[in-house]
């Protein structure tokens, strides 16, 4: 692509997601976890690792037994068992307050009501919940349901700004819709592409020190530009094409 036309926003989007569908591996939409876990494992995600967040989801289910054991525990006692995330005493209150939510409205601790329902009713309903923000809401809905939405993390809207999908100031929530209307209306796509530049974000494009030379976006990247100027024949040739494990396993 060197020398070529500059790339349009949606056009950057698009090439981002072929080049590191390759890099790293297309996934299938098989859902990594059952609904109910998707939705409290993500809360107790928040800027927490994800080494301390199953921990911390194992040692609730250890001690309450079950989600109407977790919904009856005192509150410090539950605060206390998830002690590894990041805001226990914050977290705690929130988890029970959905839980109780979700029993009232439904009967019984589940989420597979979802599946059936339009994307953007599924969206209004979890988000009205405490705690619950568009990212996770659209987690849930895309991981378990294969609903055409794509959930915008720390990393993919790092990736996003500095590659140039979105603009400099597009805040997160933003970046939902904007990302999202530039990508087919497709689950396995929209996953792919979540996970993908997840995983770039936390291996290649780091908030503090990128690793530039590795980086197979480089040819269209605007922070590649703005810091190394356009990539070189040289530094393209130089570039890895596929994920290599000596480098370290990639996150969840």
């Amino acid at each position: 692509m060197t020398n070529a036309a500059p790339l349009s926003p949606a056009q950057k989007t698009w090439e981002d997601h072929l080049i590191l569908n390759d890099f790293y591996g297309e996934l299938s939409s098989t859902p990594r976890r059952t609904p109910m876990r998707e939705l409290i494992s993500t809360v107790l995600s928040h800027r927490t690792t994800h080494a301390d967040e199953e921990l911390a989801y194992s040692r609730m289910l250890e001690t309450f037994g079950d989600w109407e054991g977790v919904l009856a525990a005192p509150t410090p006692a539950l605060a206390h068992a998830i002690r590894t995330t990041r805001w226990p005493d914050t977290q705690a209150p929130r988890i029970q307050d959905i839980l109780r939510r979700i029993k009232a409205e439904r009967g019984e601790f589940t989420l597979d009501f979802l599946a059936d329902w339009p994307t953007e009713r599924g969206l209004q309903w979890l988000t009205d919940m405490p705690g619950i923000g568009l990212k996770t809401a659209s987690l849930v809905l895309l991981f378990n349901f294969q609903k055409p939405v794509l959930p915008v993390d720390t990393h993919v809207h790092r990736i996003a700004q500095r590659v140039g999908m979105i603009g400099p100031k597009v805040s997160a929530d933003r970046a939902h819709k904007l990302l999202l209307e530039q990508l087919p209306q497709d689950a396995r796509v929209l996953l792919n592409f979540h996970k993908h530049n997840y995983w770039h974000g936390q291996r290649v494009c780091l908030y503090t020190k990128p690793d530039c030379a590795r980086c197979p976006l480089k040819d269209f990247c605007d922070y590649y530009t703005e810091h190394y100027g356009p990539a070189t024949p040289e530094a393209l040739a130089a570039t890895p094409k596929r994920w290599d494990t000596a480098w370290g396993e990639l996150p969840h």
